[in-house]
């Protein structure tokens, strides 16, 4: 079974090796037939062991017994795969080549890639988890055999604090990042346990899901204690083996396949809440939430790209835009164009006032600092000290007109106090001029290139700075 990275798909494969295609509220819309690699052999001659999306989740790849992935158009050029011995080998979709990544002495009996796709494990007979990184995206973290299991691990799982495994001896065992040993939860002496057979990874890298026999074990990891906790097992008589797991991309669902041809789908969530009776919120794990508006069906995710846990989510400025706390950071989102941010913030009690006058910036004002943040940048753009909170005192223009030669264009106007205006360049982070004036101001806008300046006093006298002096920081009335 596979989910698309859209989270629109949810593709499963039958043991008569045909395909069926569902919608993300499990209506069957599509279904196809697989063929062997040979047609001389005959449909039975294979079966299908494995299936994924690309990431642009238009295109599904099918690994099968008789030595061949075929890549069906229903996303980055490369697909992972394992062959039935001891190598992991790398498939690219433009030329339809494969190579060899590594190699092991062992067969390869489990694959799982890490929350963001650029690192790999494989589990292999011997017991041997072998890891393998595309990027390691900084973490220093070492490759190649990371730790031996004591058996066979074909539930391997690999979450953002620790790597879980599990097999036929009825224990989990978390590893840390090295390959130590973190935990174990033993289910030896439990008669009612059988041996586990898969395991599957929430997209926040927070939870785990194992599958066994009629039973669904959940870990959920606790940054308080960096440790894992057991949730409550569900239990469902007569469910038999579970065979495959697949985690919706956003984390809501989860479906279960079983020996016997079932196919069972789960809702996942740690609370659900109405927002202003327009919004439906979906906490889908503690740094993960689920926006859906009511009236559209549209939905935007949520997610600490930490792991910090959410704080409460609001929408404001015309129920447009996310704001939400963790402990560390500030979140925020433009619904309209699910642009998203993250930002190193620490708190302040909840004091701030978010303005949201402009589209493409959030304007933050707190304990006499502005700070801006760009949506969909995980950086701050820029802060500056001023005791004026009145949006019509600040002006922001964020690239919202072409220049030739100019590839960014971003330009602040504040008041530094009543009668004094500054101006910045964002992109080179200086300011580019002071303009004083000998009367209140109170009103100021940059022009869409903020190479021009309006701004009008309290006697309604409106003010441009000569474009000369204006471009040595010097403002004279005209």
């Amino acid at each position: 079974m596979a989910w698309s990275a859209s989270s629109a798909r949810f593709a499963v494969c039958t043991a008569e090796r045909v395909v069926l295609l569902y919608d993300e509220q499990g209506e069957r819309r599509d279904k196809f037939s697989t063929k062997p690699a040979d047609a001389k052999y005959g449909r039975k001659s294979y079966v299908v062991k494995g299936m994924a999306f690309s990431p642009d989740s238009t295109k599904l790849a099918i690994g099968q017994t008789d030595n061949v992935v075929y890549v069906y158009r229903i996303g980055e050029e490369c697909l992972v795969l394992t062959l039935a011995h001891a190598a992991v080998r790398l498939a690219n979709t433009k030329n339809n080549k494969s190579s060899t990544i590594y190699g092991t002495d062992s067969y390869v009996v489990s694959l799982t890639s890490n929350v963001s796709g650029r690192g790999i494990l494989s589990g292999h007979a011997d017991g041997t988890i072998v890891r393998f990184f595309f990027d390691d995206e900084g973490s220093g973290e070492s490759q190649g055999k990371l730790a031996v299991h004591p058996c066979p691990p074909y539930a391997l799982a690999w979450a953002s604090s620790s790597i879980v495994a599990a097999g036929c001896d009825k224990k989990i065992v978390a590893y840390g990042k090295e390959g130590s040993v973190i935990q174990t939860f033993d289910y030896s002496r439990d008669s009612s346990e059988k041996e586990f057979t898969t395991a599957a990874t929430s997209p926040s890298g927070q939870s785990i899901v194992l599958g066994s026999y009629d039973r669904l074990r959940v870990l959920n990891w606790s940054p308080r204690r960096s440790a894992w906790e057991e949730g409550k097992p569900k239990e469902i008589a007569h469910l038999y083996t579970i065979t495959a797991l697949a985690w919706k991309r956003d984390g809501s669902r989860i479906c279960a396949g079983t020996l016997c041809g079932g196919v069972e789908q789960f809702d996942c969530c740690l609370r659900k809440t109405i927002y202003k009776n327009k919004f439906e919120m979906t906490y889908v794990g503690p740094s993960q939430v689920i926006v859906k508006n009511l009236s559209t069906g549209t939905r935007v995710v949520l997610k600490s790209q930490y792991g910090y846990e959410i704080d409460e989510v609001k929408i404001l400025g015309k129920d447009r835009y996310l704001v939400a706390h963790t402990s560390d950071t500030l979140l925020l989102g433009d619904v309209s164009s699910n642009k998203l941010s993250e930002v190193a913030w620490q708190g302040s009690g909840g004091n701030e006032k978010f303005f949201f006058d402009n589209e493409n910036v959030c304007m933050i004002f707190n304990a006499g600092e502005l700070t801006l943040v760009e949506y969909g940048s995980n950086d701050i753009l820029g802060s500056v000290r001023t005791e004026f909170v009145n949006p019509h005192l600040v002006s922001v223009r964020i690239n919202e007109r072409q220049q030739r030669g100019v590839d960014e264009s971003k330009r602040l106007a504040y008041l530094i106090d009543i009668k004094t205006i500054a101006t910045v360049d964002l992109v080179g982070g200086y300011n580019t001029g002071t303009i004083s004036h000998d009367s209140k101001i109170d009103w100021l806008e940059l022009n869409e290139t903020g190479h021009k300046l309006l701004f009008r006093d309290k006697k309604m006298r409106v003010r441009q700075p000569p474009q000369a002096m204006w471009q040595d920081g010097v403002c004279g009335e005209r």
